[in-house]
């Protein structure tokens, strides 16, 4: 199912942009946006299929479908230690615009959120899209450990976010249940709101377990925003399907008040919520292929590129990128140009654009693609230089 055979170039070459396929000249490999190589699960292709079969596409609950609602609160409280019920629940457009409208209900102009350094662009961008200034708490590239001293002492009369990313994108680092506690404690003291993301959720190997962070404890769960999205796990991003989770029901019912979710202002695609929910009922079982696949191909990553004089790869515990650090002496920018110049090997730099000022030095590798894919890709780096 995860073959080489199985990945249709043809279609990418089509459809897969934002960095991929669709955007880059033949013979370029792209090991750049964290989106799969593989055709979603056939479960939810023939889902949208049958919900079409009738040929009615009316307007569906404002906030989102209820078999929607409680697919996602099931998949939370059986995968991710959560207690949600379905009326905890809003879909969204993307986990994207779910951090977005978190940040806007959040945030006045001239407030400041503290977000990790390094971390993916989009946690930057929503704050100062409301207005925000952003405070950049550092974490540690090679361990994901985040400098809690340093945190508290970024907290100001402003101060009004602490947004995470859990497991972090690009680290690939799953937060123990004991670090998301000393989160909820800063947070609480301080009477801050905090975002966690966790798009990334269910993408974790080696069995290792995950606490969605509202679970940790009670300060957690009460001044928190959940934030969750489906393209990374069944390959879905074109349907523009996530979901906002918070417990709290009058604060839920004001963010939907104010972020226009009450009217056909806003609202997501009916077929993208079937899609979501047929995602978490019927294509577990692809998804489990899926994850014994990723690892593997981790796996493989990791050890060609630790035979390389050129970086040192780190070994994620979730997530399907690596952010090896470069060893040559180049910056992020030179690298990923040297390798798409000589070795046809797209990649992300770990410039200050993308993930922020902590990141420089290290480049970020997707593996959500072939085992020949990606050996192809990762030698074609090596043999560049």
């Amino acid at each position: 199912m995860f073959t080489n055979n199985d990945i249709n170039f043809e279609a990418l070459k089509r459809k897969a942009y934002n960095g991929r396929w669709a955007t880059l000249e033949d013979g370029i490999i792209p090991l750049t946006a964290a989106d799969p190589d593989f055709r979603t699960a056939p479960e939810i292709e023939q889902g949208i299929i049958e919900y079409l079969k009738d040929g009615y596409l009316s307007y569906g609950p404002f906030s989102g479908l209820p078999e929607f609602k409680k697919s996602v609160a099931d998949h939370f409280n059986q995968e991710k230690h959560g207690s949600f019920s379905p009326e905890n629940i809003l879909a969204v457009n993307s986990a994207a615009q779910g951090m977005s409208l978190i940040a806007s209900y959040v945030l006045n102009p001239g407030d400041e959120a503290i977000i990790l350094d390094p971390v993916d662009f989009l946690f930057k961008k929503s704050v100062e899209t409301a207005g925000g200034k952003v405070m950049l708490c550092p974490i540690d590239t090679a361990t994901g450990e985040i400098d809690f001293e340093k945190l508290v002492s970024l907290i100001s009369s402003k101060t009004k976010l602490i947004s995470i990313c859990n497991p972090h994108n690009p680290l690939g680092k799953v937060y123990s249940k004991n670090v998301l506690v000393q989160v909820a404690e800063i947070a609480a003291a301080h009477d801050l709101w905090v975002m966690s993301d966790e798009i990334w959720s269910d993408i974790i190997y080696d069995n290792k377990s995950f606490y969605t962070y509202s679970s940790v404890s009670e300060k957690a769960r009460k001044k928190s925003f959940t934030v969750y999205g489906f393209s990374k796990s069944f390959g879905i991003a074109g349907l523009r399907i996530g979901a906002v989770l918070c417990h709290d029901q009058d604060t839920l019912e004001d963010f939907i008040e104010k972020s226009n979710f009450n009217s056909t202002i806003e609202g997501v695609s009916t077929l993208s919520q079937i899609a979501g929910s047929v995602a978490l009922e019927r294509a577990k079982p692809w998804y489990k292929e899926f994850l014994t696949h990723l690892q593997s191909n981790r796996d493989l990553a990791f050890r060609l590129l630790s035979r390389s004089e050129i970086v040192t790869p780190n070994l994620p515990e979730a997530t399907f990128v690596l952010f090896p650090k470069i060893k040559n002496g180049m910056t992020s920018d030179e690298f990923a140009q040297h390798v798409l110049t000589h070795g046809k090997v797209a990649i992300v730099p770990g410039s200050e654009r993308w993930f922020g000022k902590g990141a420089e030095g290290h480049i970020r590798i997707c593996f959500s693609t072939s085992q020949e894919i990606l050996e192809e890709g990762i030698n074609r780096i090596i043999t560049s230089f």
